[in-house]
């Protein structure tokens, strides 16, 4: 079957009775009072642009590794500030932040959970491409590795003409030649799935990108055949796309490198407006002993040190 006829006949997906469950408005909001109060200190200071050094905020546990996504807050916080914040809380990581903010997280005490690369529309799956993708995915794994960045992001790239055969093909060759450099570093790779359902805002869905099925990407990594290749496993997009999250949490654990966050539908907030249980889905990353980092990549719509506060609990289990 084409990548057309499958999506023709993709059924429009409903929350999973098991991961995805909608909470009852009562469920939902009990949990996120429960944020709140654990955040009093928090709320008091009323805006993103509010904390400083005497702002009060409550650490994790962490049991769950949490990273904030640089891009997502950057417009509410500089790279100094969001790092104090970050401390503060027990985050260990700010990710995605390009290599000249590095000095900054080491001296607050954090790492970069992954690197980024190359931007999604532009991946390997296109032999044209594979000059400057290995010229820059292996400076990009220099770094890391001199740094202590566990992983490295990467993409499959758009579609355009190419089939799936094809450009999982072309993916395949790509990163088997790239990966003896990501052993000997001993950085992992991580090949994001992305959806392309949303065609309402750039960051929130993809039309086009071809890595866009959790399967399909386990299949490029299996045929790599390398521990250090991974899947950067985005709840919200395999939310979109596939459904049944936990299940595939258990079923592909072993390839699974890095997790993203967001709310579905919209890539906003862990709130009462969006259908996945994040509590269930930490739960089952520890009962399948991950040990890697949880980005929380989601769009901010309202105040952003409290919606952040919110997520961080929410997944704090």
């Amino acid at each position: 079957m084409n990548r057309s006829e499958r999506e023709q006949q993709m059924p429009n997906q409903q929350p999973n009775d098991q991961t995805t469950e909608s909470l009852s408005g009562t469920t939902r909001r009990s949990m996120i009072k429960g944020a709140l109060a654990a955040s009093a200190g928090l709320l008091a200071a009323g805006s993103a642009q509010a904390f400083d050094k005497n702002t009060v905020v409550p650490k994790v546990k962490g049991r769950i590794k949490q990273s904030l996504v640089h891009w997502c807050y950057k417009q509410y916080w500089g790279v100094e500030e969001m790092a104090k914040l970050a401390a503060s809380m027990g985050i260990p990581s700010i990710e995605l932040i390009a290599p000249e903010h590095w000095p900054t997280l080491k001296k607050h005490g954090l790492t970069c959970a992954i690197a980024g690369s190359h931007g999604f529309r532009i991946g390997p799956n296109n032999p044209e491409n594979w000059g400057q993708l290995k010229e820059s995915l292996s400076e990009r794994i220099e770094q890391a590795a001199d740094f202590g960045c566990p992983s490295v992001i990467t993409f499959t790239g758009m579609s355009g003409d190419i089939s799936d055969e094809e450009g999982a093909n072309n993916c395949v060759k790509f990163f088997k030649e790239l990966m003896p450099l990501a052993e000997k570093k001993k950085v992992n790779l991580c090949l994001e799935m992305l959806n392309t359902r949303d065609d309402t805002h750039p960051m929130k869905g993809h039309p086009g990108y071809q890595g866009n099925h959790t399967e399909y990407c386990i299949d490029i990594l299996k045929r790599v055949g390398s521990k250090r290749m991974k899947l950067l496993f985005d709840i919200y997009h395999v939310q979109i796309m596939d459904g049944d999250v936990i299940r595939r949490i258990k079923q592909h654990h072993e390839y699974i490198g890095h997790i993203h966050t967001a709310g579905n539908p919209g890539r906003a907030e862990l709130d009462e407006n969006q259908e996945i249980s994040y509590p269930a889905i930490m739960r089952a990353l520890l009962d399948v002993k991950y040990e890697g980092f949880v980005g929380q990549e989601y769009i901010p719509t309202r105040d952003a040190l409290t919606g952040l506060q919110e997520a961080v609990t929410l997944c704090d289990v």
